[in-house]
């Protein structure tokens, strides 16, 4: 029986970082990890397979940086936990006796197994799995009309990669906006506006009836009945967790499948522990179920479980998730953090806005400028900022970041409008335009306007 005093299960990035963590936390313990593939992949690179790499090669993530940690990586699955005496048994027959556990399974793609035809050929859920991705790299290469299902990050990553290959590509989603979790009306009109100018046909406020073909298919009906043409169909539905090996060994779940966990991701066994996708979501603001899976959310949490494994070092570090979010389509980066105006609204928040626009160097007849966009939602009492979102260029990714910070800190739009930033014409705003501060001030201002009218100067 082999024996490991951390065993990690799952070689995603939530296990890769959970590993990585408790390796410098811990010193020289013994790690190991389980993964079910032979080659792990990026995740938030896969729709980049099809557009930009043209090589799912080109979007592996490299073991290295377990192996050169002394972590042992075995390629296996594990198939049973039995809690009471502490060991797993894997599909190759062997058991692994641990001290602590950290479960990093991961998600599965949903499937709507309610649409007839869905599991016709050329009808592809996106699978993390290399050889699977690679097929789907040789039919789209092939395919001349293309429905993407579902209007979130995935959707409308594939539905850009795709089309610039000059495919025909159809974006379908049954809400009346895409994005529109992440996203306000002006900031999601803009997005959909830029993807039609691109040549995508957005059908938003829709629903797919039925995916037709005899074997393979050959389109898709509508709820209106209105057919679409289609050698391949995408589904972009998002995944929901992986979560039934925790289930069956006895350990709490909740509702939606997931594995319920405290601020320290703990569950119900204090000897295990819980991250990325297949781990509950609480919102940071309101304490509800927030199924927001992001890579960056399981990055988060594995640094909370590997330092903590064994000792809590990290004080109430998960105070919830806060759900910060960028993509770029057609050169034009879209990022949000926190929750939107109409989220806010929806929740009872008394709010008070601030917007600006701004290029996003300096002056801005550099080369490459763009304008960028940014729109902060603060509480009206407080002025403790709960949201932003952006547009423009590659700096947005990194504004957002801050934003995600300033959020986590519970800071006001006084202390955003006065905080200290470097600017420099190639990189960012001027400092006397600088987007956050801006915005915050106009936040303030426009808050003010009442106070003003008795002023007596």
């Amino acid at each position: 029986m082999k024996t490991t005093d951390l065993l990690i299960v799952g070689g995603g990035i939530g296990g890769i970082i959970s590993a990585e963590t408790a390796r410098k936390s811990y010193g020289d313990i013994n790690i190991t990890v389980i993964r079910e593939t032979e080659i792990a992949l990026v995740p938030c690179g896969i729709p980049y397979i099809y557009g930009t790499l043209h090589d799912t090669n080109k979007n592996i993530a490299p073991d290295a940086r377990l192996t050169d940690a002394g972590i042992e990586l075995l390629i296996d699955s594990v198939t049973h936990i039995d809690r009471e005496s502490k060991t797993v048994t894997t599909k190759n027959n062997e058991t692994i006796r641990y001290k602590k556990m950290i479960l990093a399974t991961g998600s599965l793609p949903i499937v709507p197994k309610f649409i007839p035809g869905h599991d016709l050929e050329n009808v592809f859920p996106i699978i993390k799995n290399k050889d699977y991705l690679h097929s789907l790299l040789d039919k789209v290469h092939n395919a001349k009309n293309i429905v993407v299902v579902g209007g979130g990050f995935i959707g409308v990553e594939f539905a850009e990669q795709i089309r610039s290959l000059g495919k025909n590509v159809t974006l379908v989603e049954l809400a009346d906006a895409c994005l529109w979790q992440a996203f306000d009306k002006e900031f999601t009109d803009d997005l959909e506006g830029l993807m039609r100018e691109n040549g995508i046909n957005v059908m938003t406020s829709t629903s797919v009836k039925k995916i037709i073909g005899t074997k393979t298919v050959e389109s898709v009906e509508l709820e209106d009945s209105k057919t679409i043409p289609a050698d391949l169909v995408i589904l972009g539905l998002g995944v929901k967790p992986k979560g039934a090996l925790a289930q069956e060994a006895g350990i709490e779940m909740n509702d939606k499948g997931a594995i319920i966990v405290d601020q320290y991701t703990r569950t119900s066994d204090p000897d295990i522990f819980a991250v990325g996708d297949c781990a509950e979501k609480k919102c940071f603001f309101t304490g509800k179920d927030a199924p927001v899976l992001l890579a960056s959310t399981a990055a988060m949490e594995a640094r909370i479980a590997g330092c903590n494994a064994f000792q809590l070092r990290l004080v109430r570090a998960n105070k919830g998730t806060i759900s910060t979010f960028s993509t770029k389509l057609f050169g034009k980066a879209f990022a949000a953090a926190g929750i939107t105006e109409a989220w806010a609204k929806k929740e009872g928040f008394n709010i008070m806005l601030g917007e600006f626009a701004t290029m996003d160097k300096h002056p801005a007849t550099l080369p490459g400028s763009q304008k960028l966009k940014i729109k902060l939602i603060f509480s009206k009492c407080s002025g403790t900022i709960l949201g932003g979102q952006l547009s423009g260029g590659e700096s947005v990714g990194e504004i957002i970041n801050i934003l995600s910070v300033a959020i986590q800190k519970g800071m006001t739009a006084a202390e955003l409008n006065t905080f200290q930033v470097a600017t420099h014409p190639l990189l960012s705003a001027g400092p006397g335009v600088y987007p956050i501060n801006t915005a915050s001030i106009n936040a303030i201002s426009t808050n003010c306007k009442h106070l003003n009218e008795d002023l007596e100067i």
